[in-house]
């Protein structure tokens, strides 16, 4: 077959899945902009789009279910107790609107794994979908410890010292938000297990690395957070994602099971 027209198959291949992205963004963000209740701001809502459109025209509606269940869980998660917790000065700023840097901080990872789905070798898929998923049951997993712990944790302490510190401080954690957190996790990965995009031992490896990555997140903000002014909430949830699927794709191959 002439080169040209292999490569005009591809781009056609190519353009649908991304024409579609297109379309159910633009029609998600219109719906978006008329409802009255908003979990982004505008600039995070076009921020959003983009995200949307890598994911569904790279993973498809699989993909695409993931991110939609963890920013729905995670936004729901955000405004548990919200009164409560604006009262005591830790609740999230604009009353949990998610903004452009929230957006990328938090699937950062995952975009990049997308893309490198799509455009990648073919053999890659498989440790770049655990990579994914991973990266969004850490995320889940980090929301949903930092936010239950702040609303209904009896008692938290800092990380690297287990001393008591107050609710909200940077780098402390809970036995109700830490339980939270797992469950949260194991949660999306399974998610992830029953749409087909990772094994039921990428469920492990996925939960695993969720839990582990949380807590040395909580280690960077009790050790390094206050001291850098670049290592803001939003780089540090980066971080937090980049473990996470580092270190699922990491056990699994060390395992060499995926």
């Amino acid at each position: 077959m002439d080169n040209s027209l292999i490569s005009e198959v591809w781009r056609q291949s190519l353009a649908f899945p991304w024409l579609t992205g297109i379309v159910l963004n633009s029609l998600l963000l219109a719906f978006a902009a008329i409802a009255p209740k908003k979990l982004l701001t505008t600039a995070g809502y076009g921020h959003a789009w983009v995200l949307g459109v890598i994911i569904w025209a790279a993973l498809g509606w699989q993909g695409y279910l993931v991110v939609l269940a963890y920013f729905l869980v995670g936004s729901a998660v955000t405004r548990i107790g919200q009164a409560e917790k604006e009262a005591a000065g830790i609740a999230e700023k604009r009353s949990g609107q998610r903004g452009p840097e929230n957006v990328w901080g938090s699937a950062l990872t995952a975009a990049f794994c997308a893309l490198a789905i799509a455009f990648g070798p073919q053999e890659w898929q498989p440790w770049l979908a655990l990579g994914y998923v991973a990266s969004f049951s850490t995320k889940l997993s980090d929301t949903t410890a930092s936010e239950v712990g702040k609303a209904y944790g009896k008692s938290t302490f800092l990380i690297t010292t287990l001393q008591p510190v107050p609710r909200g401080t940077e780098g402390a954690v809970s036995v109700e938000g830490t339980v939270a957190g797992f469950v949260a996790g194991l949660a999306l990965a399974f998610l992830g297990y029953g749409l087909g995009l990772i094994t039921l031992g990428g469920v492990m490896f996925s939960t695993l690395a969720a839990f582990g990555a949380t807590n040395l997140e909580s280690v960077i903000g009790a050790t390094l957070q206050n001291k850098w002014p670049w290592l803001t909430n939003e780089v540090v949830n980066g971080i937090n994602t980049f473990l996470g699927a580092a270190i699922a794709i990491g056990m699994a191959a060390t395992a060499q099971l995926i």
